[in-house]
């Protein structure tokens, strides 16, 4: 899962045939006048400024966290990243889905995503990633089993990823399948053994029958 707020603190990777000295202006300016990066966004786009000027614009919504047209910008970005063949549209689809995700669109963040693992260009890492927040999406969406598909390829790519195994040991959790909540909770701990997050999970596991209740509580 690519967290929104490290966008600020590097930028995506601008090609070194793009300006990238203005890009790396507008990061910097969406670190203190996040206002004023999106007024150089706009302007920038508005001069045909291409795939770095829609990732400027983005970063400065982000900084407002403005989640909805953060999304269309980076999505923008990234469909213009896919018309010139450039390889970093995949990971720009990421972005937008993450941009979709802080603002409680799951629906559109898995759309988002569904492009980004339709290109062959992500690493095995980015795609485990891709994968991780598809399954949020699912999740969000009540979509359970899709949510399972997602989960178990993202343990395949990115098994030393605790947050994967935490997000495991939710969803089967919320599955009923205690035995798989407590083995892939072990698995996360064993990872990051001080996170509270995973401890707040184990409470809520602890908590679940350990067979199923019949109809009448019993």
């Amino acid at each position: 899962m690519i967290a929104l707020f490290l966008l600020l603190q590097a930028g995506p990777a601008v090609p070194a045939t793009l300006p990238a000295q203005r890009f790396d202006a507008c990061t910097a300016l969406a670190k203190t006048d996040a206002a004023a990066a999106v007024a150089e966004g706009e302007r920038w786009v508005a001069a045909n400024g291409g795939v770095p000027a829609r990732l400027c614009l983005g970063l400065g919504y982000v900084a407002q966290e403005r989640w909805a047209p953060a999304e269309i910008a980076f999505a923008q970005a990234a469909t213009q990243a896919e018309s010139v063949h450039d390889g970093r549209a995949a990971s720009l689809w990421v972005q937008a889905a993450n941009a979709a995700l802080a603002g409680d669109d799951p629906a559109r963040a898995r759309s988002d995503l569904d492009k980004a693992l339709a290109l062959p260009v992500l690493t095995d890492i980015l795609r485990g990633e891709a994968y991780l927040d598809r399954a949020r999406a699912g999740v969000a969406l009540n979509d359970l089993p899709a949510a399972r598909i997602d989960l178990d390829q993202a343990l395949k790519l990115v098994p030393a990823d605790p947050l994967v195994w935490l997000l495991s040991a939710a969803l089967a959790r919320r599955q009923g399948d205690v035995r798989r909540a407590v083995r892939d909770l072990a698995e996360a701990r064993t990872r990051d053994p001080r996170a509270p997050e995973i401890t707040e999970e184990a409470a809520r596991i602890a908590a679940m029958p350990t067979k199923p209740v019949s109809p009448n509580g019993r």
